[in-house]
């Protein structure tokens, strides 16, 4: 599982690098998680740009990863494929992280909140 982090005005963003969130990488994509978010400092957005694909385990990998997070901080998804959307929105997941549509507008939000 292949997942990438950078700092955008002091965001961190965690870009998956995969297209899919499946059982067969569901327990790599949480650790791959934990060890690239180690030292970020407040919210995570999690770019899913790249995934195509996301199950039931997946979903629960996600979940995970934001109970990785120190209290306090909070997991925001941004750039869901139309699959990945319709997933999020049928089990309601849309109700437990805000999602963006792009990247760059979860980047703008967060950036103008800050101010």
């Amino acid at each position: 599982m292949n997942l990438s982090f950078e700092t955008r005005h002091g965001i961190a963003i965690v870009h998956v690098d995969h297209p899919r969130i499946d059982a067969s990488v569901a327990i790599r994509f949480k650790d791959r998680f934990r060890e690239v978010t180690r030292d970020a400092q407040g919210d995570v957005i999690l770019d899913l740009d790249q995934v195509e694909f996301i199950d039931s385990s997946g979903l629960g990998a996600v979940v995970a990863a934001r109970k990785l997070l120190p209290a306090g901080r909070g997991l925001e998804l941004a750039a869901l494929q139309p699959a990945v959307d319709r997933v999020m929105r049928l089990t309601r997941m849309n109700t437990v992280f805000p999602i963006h549509d792009t990247l760059d507008a979860a980047v703008r939000q967060r950036d103008r909140a800050s101010d």
